[in-house]
């Protein structure tokens, strides 16, 4: 599995990625292979290596470098990463670009975007996931991700949105960054599946990332999973590889916010606003009548459904959602790639952590530290209040459920994957 997806191109290499993050979404054995493409990747010879970063600095690697590892620490798509110790005693990572990458990306995206367009019209839930934007966001992405003053750039903007003591960025070495190298220092830490404790801290330092960069900066890591982050000594979240950051303009930011907001607070309808001003849903949807039909205005439990009843439930939505004009816009893809990682992050650190608790502490403080922008933002007065049973209702709860940890919810998700097996919404369309 791995090997084949290495020899379809780097593009299909990022997409395994995306499904290396998501246990309980994605099959086990399928997300246990993607893993290993997280910083496994082929590796590329040292010799086109070392003769990348001469002709990208301009000079032989004594110029600049007291040592440096000729294997390397990590192997990705796009890149390769080897350590070294700069002539002032720096301990540093080194990030190479591979050679001919750029004609191999342009080849994978074509491919794609054939794909993408042959799965509208055959199976009817491609078009709410709307595969050639998802196509077009990936060509956009990837070929930023190509160049790594680009990338730097992206650090620098995501590192004003963290929050001290929290998250940071590693500091980059910016008069040795060019189009194919980077450089930047050393941080020491642990990989997020290697954390012994402490698992429900960074899960909640995770989800505040998220949200506070989307809503109140507008710029957020577009490509979170655990071969870009590291957890130092101290306990922040270091971010790493930046190829792919989302921004959000003001009209999208004010959207997403009250679309997140509103998700705290219980207003069904804000969100259906907030997905308008995003652009999932037409700017002419009527409101009351979308969410009645999508029920959103009433507590549902699918797992005490009926396979018949479920499988009638799901027909309903997708019809209702394709009814509409929804479609996921490009900022909304990148967040759920995002939340997808999330999950299988409390998977691997905090499976026994009670996620009511947690989601509605990271709620309160996210309203409590940012109440006045909120209320800027939304054209409020006063901080809002957090309603816990929103909150149960947003992760598919009662309200009579007091405590459901990750492993809990798992299971129910695999028994509604079970029970609607049979249902016509993955089916293809004659």
């Amino acid at each position: 599995m791995v090997e084949a997806f290495e020899k379809l191109g780097p593009t299909f290499v990022k997409l395994a990625q995306i499904i290396s993050a998501g246990d309980g979404v994605f099959p086990d054995e399928l997300v246990r292979e993607c893993k290993r493409l997280r910083d496994q990747a082929a590796i590329e010879s040292w010799d086109s290596v070392s003769e990348t970063i001469e002709r990208e600095l301009g000079g032989p690697l004594e110029r600049y470098f007291a040592t440096i590892e000729r294997e390397p620490i990590a192997a990705a798509s796009i890149a390769q990463v080897h350590r070294g110790v700069l002539l002032n005693g720096a301990e540093v990572v080194v990030k190479v670009r591979r050679r001919g990458i750029h004609d191999r990306v342009e080849r994978d995206v074509r491919a794609l975007t054939w794909l993408a367009h042959k799965m509208i019209g055959r199976i009817p839930v491609a078009s709410l996931a709307n595969p050639p934007v998802l196509v077009e966001l990936f060509a956009e992405c990837i070929t930023e991700e190509l160049d790594f003053r680009l990338e730097t750039e992206n650090m620098r903007q995501v590192s004003a949105t963290l929050i001290d003591g929290v998250s940071r960025v590693p500091e980059v070495f910016e008069d040795l960054v060019r189009e194919g190298v980077m450089i930047m220092e050393f941080v020491e830490g642990e990989k997020l599946g290697e954390i012994a404790e402490g698992g429900e801290l960074i899960l909640k330092q995770l989800m505040s990332i998220m949200i506070e960069g989307a809503t109140i900066h507008g710029v957020f890591h577009g490509d979170l999973h655990g071969g870009n982050m590291i957890v130092s000594k101290s306990g922040e979240i270091v971010l790493i590889d930046f190829g792919i950051t989302a921004r959000l303009d003001e009209r999208e930011r004010v959207s997403f916010a009250k679309l997140l907001l509103s998700g705290m607070t219980g207003d069904w309808r804000g969100q259906i606003q907030g997905l308008v001003g995003l652009g999932a849903l037409p700017a002419d949807v009527d409101i009351d009548t979308l969410g009645r039909e999508l029920k959103l205005d009433v507590d549902f439990d699918p797992t005490k459904l009926s396979p018949e009843d479920l499988a009638a439930e799901l027909q309903n939505l997708s019809k209702t959602l394709l009814g509409s004009g929804a479609k996921l816009p490009k900022s909304l893809m990148l967040w759920a790639k995002n939340i997808v990682f999330v999950d299988s992050a409390i998977g691997e650190i905090a499976p026994e952590t009670d996620l009511i608790g947690v989601l509605s502490e990271v709620a309160g403080e996210f309203v409590q530290r940012n109440g006045a922008v909120l209320g800027e933002l939304l054209g409020t007065t006063g901080r809002p209040d957090i309603d816990v049973d929103a909150i149960k209702r947003g992760i598919g709860v009662s309200r009579d459920t007091e405590r459901i940890t990750w492993r809990e919810m798992r299971e129910r998700r695999e028994t509604i994957i079970n029970r609607a097996g049979g249902s016509s919404l993955f089916k293809k369309v004659s």
